[in-house]
């Protein structure tokens, strides 16, 4: 109980001292918003914190985190925070990370990893109506080849939460017409597990960049799918997450993914934090609805991936439709998740309270932290949602948790 109370006491004041310049400096910010509400029924989160206690006495390997949403996660910067506030706890850096290969379909990537090729891909994505996706997984995005032989690979940038890997599945269609494998000359084991949708590699030692050789049999078949790289360090403890975010994504755009529930449940995830919506509202309709049946949706999709784990919903940020117009839609959306968050029992950080409401993001703009989209973040608005985050998180774990 002592030692309960001092660690309360220590995170209460390390919160402290985090939020008074903060506070001074973004005095538009609502930091007595930056909590986690619950449904009534709040089991699943009290089993994530669960877990969470045991990785913290060393019972625990990894704690396994996902995030869903649209531009706001595959840039990164946000999970890049989150992560590393979560790998702080304990110094560590095991776990892993997901990596969708965005560099070699030329679009935008997390600035912890980059992804790079010498042959022809072309990137699908279901937030594009236009597009006709085929067998799009968990990334809701893919990258194609019909080259007769190229390199592609992965690396680790200069990160402070992850430094190298010893393990690496890549998640691809398993078309028999091509043939890949690493292309390096270090030792490793393969594994195809088919019926998953992936290929294990273990490597024998560390490395921080892996690059695989892919040659075409024949043409019997066209297309080479790749559907990203599930990159883990597994000497030590620490946090896994995945960004599972496209630009452009709306709870619509997920349900095209055919192979998310599959493709989710080999992630075993603990958490799945829900950042969907912002797309939702950018349009001339929105239908409430239509917003809470895709949800509904989407929910019964994790829940069939990984039944027991906790789900945390995020309303939207504020945003402008067009960079001139206040979208009023959001605090509409703010009122949907609520309901969902009851309706399914799960918890719910409320970011467009935190960020002080409608028409919040044009002080956030004229303050440095968005874009002049007002839609967009810069990276220190990014960094700081990742670290109230954590800390509402965290202060929900010690204040609630029950040992």
């Amino acid at each position: 109980m002592i030692k309960k109370c001092l660690l309360l006491l220590f995170f209460s004041v390390s919160v402290f001292l985090f939020a008074q310049p903060e506070q001074a400096k973004y005095p538009f910010i609502n930091y007595a918003a930056n909590k986690i509400v619950y449904a009534k029924d709040s089991s699943s989160m009290l089993s994530f914190y669960k877990k969470l206690s045991a990785f913290m006495k060393g019972k625990e390997d990894e704690i396994r985190i996902i995030q869903i949403g649209g531009s706001h996660i595959q840039g990164g910067m946000w999970g890049d925070e989150l992560t590393t506030n979560f790998q702080n706890l304990k110094q560590t850096k095991g776990g892993g990370f997901f990596a969708f290969p965005f560099k070699i379909i030329k679009t935008n990537s997390p600035p912890y990893f980059t992804s790079f090729s010498n042959g022809k891909w072309k990137g699908c994505r279901t937030a594009l109506v236009k597009n006709s996706c085929e067998n799009v997984g968990m990334a809701q995005i893919t990258a194609t080849t019909n080259d007769s032989a190229n390199y592609f690979g992965m690396k680790i940038l200069e990160n402070p939460h992850h430094k190298n890997f010893n393990a690496i599945r890549v998640y691809h269609n398993f078309n028999k017409s091509f043939f890949f494998t690493i292309k390096e000359q270090v030792e490793f084991t393969r594994k195809d597990f088919e019926d998953k949708g992936y290929s294990l590699f273990i490597l024998k030692a560390p490395v921080d960049s892996i690059t695989f050789i892919m040659v075409r049999k024949d043409t019997s078949q066209k297309d080479f799918i790749l559907y990203g790289f599930d990159v883990r360090n597994t000497s030590e403890p620490g946090i896994y997450y995945a960004a599972l975010g496209a630009n452009g994504a709306s709870t619509q755009s997920v349900l095209r993914c055919q192979q998310f529930a599959e493709q989710l449940k080999t992630l075993q995830p603990d958490l799945v934090i829900l950042s969907l919506g912002v797309n939702d509202v950018q349009g001339k309709v929105f239908s409430s609805e239509d917003y809470i049946a895709h949800y509904d949706s989407i929910v019964s999709l994790i829940r069939k991936a990984s039944p027991t784990c906790a789900i945390l919903f995020n309303t939207i940020t504020d945003n402008y439709v067009r960079r001139k117009t206040p979208n009023k839609k959001s605090a509409t959306v703010e009122e949907c998740i609520y309901k969902l968050t009851e309706k399914h029992n799960a918890a719910l950080w409320d970011i467009f309270a935190v960020m002080g409401g409608y028409k919040s993001i044009f002080k956030w703009q004229q303050a440095g932290l968005a874009r002049k989209d007002k839609v967009h973040f810069t990276a220190k608005g990014y960094h700081i949602f990742g670290d109230m985050m954590f800390e509402a998180i965290m202060r929900s774990y010690y204040y609630n948790f029950k040992n």
